[in-house]
């Protein structure tokens, strides 16, 4: 098998994004634009992953080492073009022996599909292969120019004549090169252009006219949309968001509204999950079959088991993980919580940094008191147990199997085992206060 190279493109500063944010880390479904585009890399089969980025763009570096520590990355000190680009990766491919992919790291919906066409063409013969899609509004796109086969250059809007403005396969930026062509050919791209930069197209006329085999495939526009602004980044998002909405209605969940459900790059659905109108599944969310997620849910980094009931108005954040059965109710927050089989939290609480037994119940208005300040705390509460409406559980706290909280209690103590817990002051009446004080209002009338 030939080892593939995937050098993806990131170091532009991206001024019409308006952000002091780099470009490619701003998000399309919950993961950085580069991220996509070095998954997409990772699934077409590259063996080696290098990123090229600006100079005190660190964060894009570091990000891209989160996503795998074998990536390998160089600096673009100055933006000289794609050409440019791909001389400050000569580290990665100076040596290397195969294909290698040089694509743009602003293009979050590339399909690995694309990377491995690019590839196959290069496998069956092709020293170089650019990728190319149709439309009907080819303005402003680098035209494709084929002859019997060949592509023989890349034409800008500026330069071609008006026949090559009427052709409609256009240049997606992601182009292909047996490592030995690239290393042929790449120090002979010049910037005597009227930008000054150094085309990494120019490629193409040079291995023309070396008489090397220049190829095309084509992929769907959408798949190499490129992002430049917000009003795009919005526009991946919205593709991006009914591509999975038609994905899990296909197999077998049911969204009440899809349009107002939002996913996320890593979401898992099983079948037969009901998700009610406007609920969003931040990263790390996995539903198990059954589960009924209600509308107005907010849900990330937890786990729903069978059969769960979550919402409506639900709030779920990372660390939470519910055993089959849980209810999670309306205006209910966890976090950090394992939640026993059947167990109920129906409404009004706030529950982290705890673990909740099977079948216990917590009341309205319950909150676990995890937090004095600078440390968190964990409160532990057994099976079967029962947590009265607007308790406070003051962690570290352990509630035993069928212990029993009352309402409106305080509780700083371990309970024992089906023990009560009374955590509050005695109530006092006094007779006929309630008339005095009327009385008094109305004196001041």
């Amino acid at each position: 098998m030939t080892d593939i190279l995937t050098i993806v493109l990131g170091a532009g500063e991206g001024t019409r994004m308006k952000s002091e944010t780099p470009k490619v880390l701003h998000k399309v479904g919950g993961r950085p634009m580069i991220g996509h585009v070095l998954a997409a890399c990772a699934a077409a089969g590259a063996t080696v992953r290098h990123v090229v980025v600006g100079p005190n763009h660190d964060h894009v570096r570091d990000y891209a080492k989160s996503v795998d520590s074998h990536i390998t990355s160089s600096i673009q000190a100055e933006r000289l073009g794609t050409g440019h680009a791909v001389m400050a990766a000569r580290e990665a491919w100076q040596d290397f022996q195969g294909n290698v992919i040089v694509l743009l790291a602003d293009a979050p919906l590339v399909s690995p599909d694309v990377i491995e066409d690019a590839i196959a063409s290069l496998n069956a013969g092709a020293d170089l292969t650019v990728v190319g899609f149709q439309t009907p509004e080819p303005f402003g796109y680098g035209r494709i120019l084929v002859e019997h086969g060949q592509v023989k250059a890349i034409r800008e809007e500026k330069d071609a004549t008006p026949s090559e403005r009427k052709i409609k396969f256009c240049n997606s930026g992601i182009i292909g090169f047996k490592a030995e062509c690239l290393r042929t050919v790449i120090d002979e791209i010049k910037n005597d252009n009227v930008q000054g930069e150094f085309l990494l197209t120019d490629a193409i006329e040079i291995a023309n006219a070396k008489g090397l085999k220049v190829r095309s495939v084509e992929c769907p526009f959408v798949t190499v949309l490129g992002i430049n602004d917000r009003g795009q980044l919005a526009e991946a998002e919205r593709i991006f968001q009914q591509a999975r909405r038609a994905r899990f209605m296909k197999e077998g969940v049911t969204l009440v509204a899809p349009e107002t459900v939002f996913f996320s790059y890593d979401t898992q659905i099983e079948k037969d999950v009901i998700v009610e109108p406007n609920v969003v599944f931040g990263p790390g969310v996995s539903i198990e079959k059954g589960a009924h997620i209600q509308a107005f849910s907010h849900l990330e980094g937890a786990h729903v088991g069978p059969a769960g009931q979550i919402g409506p108005y639900a709030r779920l954040r990372p660390g939470t993980n519910l055993a089959a059965g849980v209810k999670v109710g309306n205006f209910v927050e966890t976090k950090k919580a394992e939640i026993g089989e059947g167990a109920k939290l129906n409404h009004l609480s706030y529950i982290g940094d705890a673990k909740v037994g099977k079948a216990t119940n917590i009341g309205a208005g319950t909150i676990t008191c995890n937090y004095d300040g600078k440390n968190k705390f964990v409160t532990e509460i057994g099976d079967n147990a029962f947590i009265g409406s607007n308790s406070a559980l003051v962690a570290p706290v352990t509630i035993a199997d069928g212990a029993y909280v009352a309402s409106g209690s305080v509780v700083t103590e371990n309970v024992e085992k089906d023990a009560l817990a009374i955590g509050r002051a005695r109530q006092v009446n006094k007779e006929n206060y309630a008339a005095r004080i009327r009385a008094r209002w109305e004196d001041k009338n």
